[in-house]
């Protein structure tokens, strides 16, 4: 009994940071009302085609700065199988990564690709699709100089009704969504936007994806004109097996803080019963050292106040002096 209590106590510990460093660690990666911008992980399986390979170094080269992509092939991941989600859960655990994609190549699903997200560090759901018509970025030609810059905000674009009445494609239009858009902000450069990711739905279960550069030309009015020139990759995605979040875990997820974050004001508290109070600081006063005021008008005048009220003294005493005498 003794030995089964202490093993429960041991596992019940829980480890403190004994460095800044590992508590600056936990903080950035604790809940946050705005969350960080999500980072993508790059995986490869027990066999690759050179199409899957290609696929995932260049996914890495767009999301380069917000991916970590790891070269050695995984044997033990087997995303739709229960049990072969361990790994991944621990990678991204390790990585802080919520989104990853997982590049794998059989005979019965040849260039095969996996998207999902992370919830907490646990797969919240899975999709599936098979790569055809791959293009890489050598293959295109065009004008070196609109090149899309590194960490470049995109635009992302979603053309056909499939997007809105297919619950597979519903499900590829979000994961794409996080996987491309990178940090969220409130407001853009027009001049920062250089790229678009334009995604077609061909049919129920096909989507066609394309990298573009964005070109701005003068229009004659304030909004310039746009014109769009493929640089790649592109390629077209077959939806084969999906995965859906259970209710349970979606409700959970979608939970959001009514309390939006305030701006922290220096030296001002909030007390429930006196209300703002604010704290001044005043340097210390060196009496000695301040320069007095130039009042000389007012001491003249003290000295003219002063010599009348002399004479008038002495006029009286020469009065008397005189009545005595």
């Amino acid at each position: 009994m003794g030995q089964v209590a202490g093993k429960s106590s041991v596992m019940m510990e829980i480890r403190t940071p004994k460095t800044h460093k590992a508590k600056r660690v936990l903080e950035k990666r604790a809940p946050k009302l705005v969350e960080n911008g999500k980072k993508t992980l790059i995986l490869h399986g027990t066999k690759t085609s050179a199409t899957v390979s290609s696929v995932l170094m260049e996914l890495y080269r767009l999301k380069k700065g917000g991916a970590i992509k790891y070269s050695r092939r995984n044997e033990n991941i087997r995303p739709f199988e229960s049990g072969g989600e361990t790994s991944l859960e621990f990678f991204s655990l390790k990585t802080d990564c919520s989104i990853f994609v997982y590049g794998s190549h059989s005979k019965k699903r040849p260039d095969n690709l996996v998207l999902g997200r992370m919830y907490d560090h646990h797969v919240y759901d899975l999709i599936e699709v098979g790569i055809e018509n791959f293009k890489s970025l050598l293959s295109f030609s065009y004008d070196k100089k609109i090149a899309p810059h590194e960490g470049s905000k995109p635009f992302i674009c979603f053309t056909g009704e499939g997007f809105e009445n297919v619950q597979e494609l519903k499900q590829l239009k979000e994961v794409l969504t996080d996987l491309f858009r990178g940090e969220v902000v409130e407001n853009l450069n027009l001049t920062g936007l250089d790229r678009a990711y334009i995604c077609t739905a061909v049919s129920p279960a096909k989507v066609f994806l394309t990298h573009c550069a964005i070109k701005l030309k003068k229009s004659g009015t304030i909004v310039p004109r746009i014109e769009l020139v493929e640089v790649g990759p592109s390629m077209d995605l077959v939806i084969r097996r999906n995965r859906f979040p259970n209710e349970g875990l979606r409700k959970e997820a979608m939970k959001s803080s009514k309390d939006k974050p305030k701006k922290k004001v220096k030296n001002v508290d909030q007390d429930d019963v006196l209300g703002k109070l604010g704290r001044v600081y005043i340097p210390e006063q060196e009496v000695g050292k301040i320069p007095l005021p130039d009042k000389s008008k007012g001491v003249k005048r003290e000295r003219r106040e002063g010599k009348v009220k002399k004479n008038k003294e002495e006029g009286s005493a020469s009065k008397k002096l005189k009545e005595s005498e």
